[in-house]
């Protein structure tokens, strides 16, 4: 909705949800309640006041000494509160996916398509871009299947799928289904090129980036702009997190550039080719005329953030390319190198599906403002908003 159109329907002028929006009016009761209406939520989930969270006395599972202050789950045990700190390991989930179908033929006419089911088959079928031993793929390239259904399908209907690398989409999917029991967010791992490779093929709904052009100084717009083809995007900013090195707690070998590494002879992680944290690492040694080949450890790629991290946790490797609040969750130390924009990519025909609707409506919740807040690492202050229309 346009301000116009809201202010039509909650009848209170343009200029008073203006007024909101910026902070610089309070709203009546009735107005709030007009509002309140008007979005189809309560008055509480608009406004409520700074600091109003409450607070409960909790116990400490394990020694959290080294964390005075972290992100933990709680759990009501007996009479008592547990908090279990959400550090290291901890902070991240392995765990078995339950499946929603069994790939029971290939090469045959599917019951359910792509053009028939976009949702249930963007979460069923994983399109390859190369063909290999135990892949299932069409002789006329389609890669249509066939699926034995496992869950139901009003369930599958009602998904909506994101790419992307940073954990924080994964806080994101269990936030929103929360709220909106009734809707499945699938999480797909993939950095950023993959992911928007991948929404432009029709496999996801959204794609998070955070990649850099260093010849315009802007983020993710240029890659979008370049991947266009006739289609149009929509850019909203989830937030800014701070990218750089991390290394052992107390940086025992004194790093403070990427020129370091190899000075110091230290050996790096980092991620594929194409991603995020490879393009920062590359560009900084390109700003520092280090040679590519001179860097040790450039061929030990990682999987993900977590990964890096555990490899320098593990002695592996001696400092690794990610961000803040990865180095935060396993105790490590952080040289900042830049701030990235991250951004969701979504296709604006999908704007109107009720699935992705849902999604985007929960970043302005303050609930997972606070999230975000007590994560670290990350500037939230222009979540939610649109940043470039493609």
């Amino acid at each position: 909705m346009s301000q116009q159109e809201l202010a039509n329907i909650a009848g209170v002028t343009r200029q008073t949800i203006g007024g909101l929006e910026s902070g610089q009016y309070a709203p009546s009761v009735t107005v709030s309640l007009r509002l309140a209406k008007a979005l189809g939520c309560t008055v509480e989930e608009l406004f409520w006041l700074e600091g109003d969270l409450p607070e409960i006395e909790a116990i400490v599972a394990e020694s959290a000494s080294n964390q005075q202050r972290s992100r933990v789950n709680l759990a009501r045990v007996g009479d008592q509160w547990i908090a279990y700190p959400l550090v290291g390991n901890d902070a991240f989930r392995i765990e078995m996916i339950p499946s929603d179908g069994e790939m029971v033929a290939v090469n045959q006419q599917p019951v359910i398509s792509v053009s028939d089911r976009p949702a249930l088959a963007q979460c069923l079928v994983e399109r390859k871009e190369h063909h290999s031993q135990g892949e299932a793929k069409s002789q006329n390239g389609t890669n249509k299947v066939l699926v034995r259904l496992l869950n139901d399908i009003d369930k599958l209907q009602n998904t909506v799928v994101i790419a992307g690398c940073t954990p924080v989409l994964s806080l994101l999917a269990r936030a929103t289904e929360c709220w909106h029991p009734k809707l499945r967010v699938y999480y797909r791992f993939a950095h950023s090129k993959a992911a928007l490779r991948s929404l432009c093929r029709g496999e996801v709904h959204i794609a998070g980036m955070h990649l850099y052009d260093p010849k315009t100084g802007e983020h993710n717009i240029p890659f979008v702009r370049e991947a266009a083809t006739g289609k149009n995007f929509v850019l909203i900013t989830l937030g800014v997190w701070e990218e750089g090195l991390l290394v052992p707690p107390g940086n025992p070998m004194g790093v403070k550039t990427v020129s370091d590494l190899v000075e110091f002879g230290a050996t790096i992680v980092t991620q594929q080719v194409g991603s995020g944290s490879r393009m920062l690492l590359e560009r900084k040694l390109l700003e520092e005329r280090v040679p590519f080949q001179t860097v040790k450890g450039l061929d030990h790629i990682a999987h993900n953030h977590q990964d890096v991290a555990l490899s320098v946790v593990s002695g592996i490797a001696d400092a690794g390319i990610s961000t803040a609040s990865i180095a935060a969750a396993f105790g490590l130390g952080f040289i900042p190198l830049h701030q990235a924009r991250y951004d969701l990519v979504i296709l604006k025909e999908y704007l109107e599906q009720s699935p992705v609707q849902q999604f985007l409506n929960i970043l302005g919740h303050r609930l997972v403002r606070s999230q975000l807040e007590v994560l670290g690492g990350y500037d939230i202050s222009k979540i939610g908003e649109v940043v470039a229309n493609i």
